[in-house]
């Protein structure tokens, strides 16, 4: 119960300090509602997060854990702090960004898509699911479903909806900042598939031989 009330505050911590920087970044609550597409936003993100409640992910370091890797929370962190203050701001003062309305909606559909696809693999693994690298008590290798296709869809939806987040604020510099997700998460996954290498053998490299690794028939 410790574990779950403390994973509940975390998540309302982070939550409310995306929103929070996002307000700011915009001049104050009348102007980020003055869209829209940032209404919607707004209310995807509400069901996101009250989806998240009922997952199981969690920070535990399980049996064995890598926590050399552990340098990659702070990057996410960063990174985090600036795409969501950044992005707004730059909306709001006209710098750099993508012009049109269209732009926004496809930022909210991202950002839904990749939501989606972020928690889906919490809640198949379930307590097995960290975010830390590594094994928990009882762990399986888990290859059905949408791990048939990609071994690391979580990240691929961490992308997906980092990406929708900045063009809802049509800002060009949000996507640069987006690109500066991907050497860290790049060795988020090279950590994590050595573990499971580890512990899996060769079940896990037969897996790997038939999966992508982020992106379905590319990486």
């Amino acid at each position: 119960m410790a574990t779950q009330t403390f994973r509940f505050v975390l998540i309302f911590i982070v939550v409310g300090v995306q929103v929070g920087l996002a307000v700011l970044g915009m001049g104050g609550l009348a102007f980020f509602f003055s869209h829209p597409p940032l209404e919607a936003l707004a209310i995807v993100g509400c069901v996101l997060l009250v989806a998240s409640m009922f997952s199981e992910g969690n920070l535990n370091p399980g049996e064995r854990e890598d926590r050399a890797n552990r340098w990659v929370l702070v990057a996410f962190g960063s990174i985090l702090l600036l795409i969501s203050y950044l992005p707004p701001y730059t909306d709001r003062m006209e710098f750099w960004t993508i012009d049109g309305e269209i732009t926004r909606w496809i930022g909210v559909t991202l950002f839904a898509i990749g939501g989606a696809l972020r928690l889906w693999p919490v809640f198949v693994l379930g307590r097995r699911f960290s975010g830390l690298v590594a094994i928990q008590p009882n762990h399986k290798l888990v290859t059905s479903g949408i791990y048939s296709v990609v071994r690391n869809p979580s990240y691929l939806g961490l992308l997906i909806t980092t990406l929708g987040w900045v063009l809802a604020f049509r800002s060009s510099v949000g996507v640069l900042i987006t690109a500066c997700l991907i050497p860290p998460l790049l060795a988020r996954i090279h950590a994590e598939e050595a573990m499971l290498r580890s512990q899996f053998g060769s079940e896990f490299d037969s897996y790997c031989a038939h999966t992508s690794r982020l992106i379905p028939g590319l990486y």
